[in-house]
């Protein structure tokens, strides 16, 4: 729901990124868990929730993409691309259009795929797609789990959910995929043994 992210507002309005801030929607954000099914009352209460979210987050300073790509240029004039599609879910809602969101990048272009829900590099990109790197969140780790980094003791309830690769860096072939474990909780008002996470990723060229 657009109203939960309004406290948040001028606090990632703070949020300084010389080369643009990206966001994406995830299954939450389309409010169809509260504005159930598609009477006109409810389409109507969808579509005034989106333009409340796409407001949020202008003035948090990100652009929102839906099912598109955008082209960052770099100091030594390279340019790579950051893909940003709708919710894409094996369980959950598929309005992420992914050949839609990639159409006119070179083959041979770095891309940066933001996709929610973790299970659509599973489907859609793993072994298939020129992707370099995925970023995504959704399962928040299941807010219960053991992470022993230096006993390499890592486990998490979130595969019994559908979410083998829950929180994290994975590597499948020439694609990468990063699970950030969130910040917040759902259900469940709090966390055991999964902390929140910010995530710095620094790529540097081969």
């Amino acid at each position: 729901m657009a109203e939960e992210a309004e406290p948040y507002v001028d606090i990632f309005a703070e949020l300084k990124a010389t080369q643009g801030k990206y966001s994406i929607l995830g299954n939450h954000d389309y409010a169809e868990y509260v504005y159930r099914g598609d009477s006109p009352e409810m389409l109507e209460k969808k579509r005034e929730n989106m333009k409340h979210l796409e407001s949020v987050q202008k003035r948090m300073g990100f652009q929102l993409l839906r099912n598109e790509r955008i082209a960052v240029s770099t100091e030594n004039e390279d340019s790579y691309y950051i893909v940003g599609v709708e919710n894409w879910g094996r369980h959950f809602f598929q309005f992420g259009d992914l050949a839609k969101s990639t159409a006119g990048i070179p083959d041979s272009a770095f891309q940066i795929l933001l996709s929610h829900d973790p299970t659509h590099f599973e489907e859609e990109v793993m072994f298939k797609r020129n992707i370099a790197l995925t970023l995504s969140g959704h399962t928040h780790g299941a807010q219960f789990g053991v992470e022993a980094p230096e006993l390499d003791i890592k486990w998490s309830p979130s595969p019994w959910f559908g979410y083998k690769r829950w929180g994290g860096l994975y590597k499948e072939g020439n694609n990468y995929l990063y699970v950030n474990r969130g910040l917040g909780c759902l259900g469940f008002p709090g966390r055991v043994g999964i902390a929140p996470e910010i995530t710095v990723i620094e790529i540097e060229r081969s």
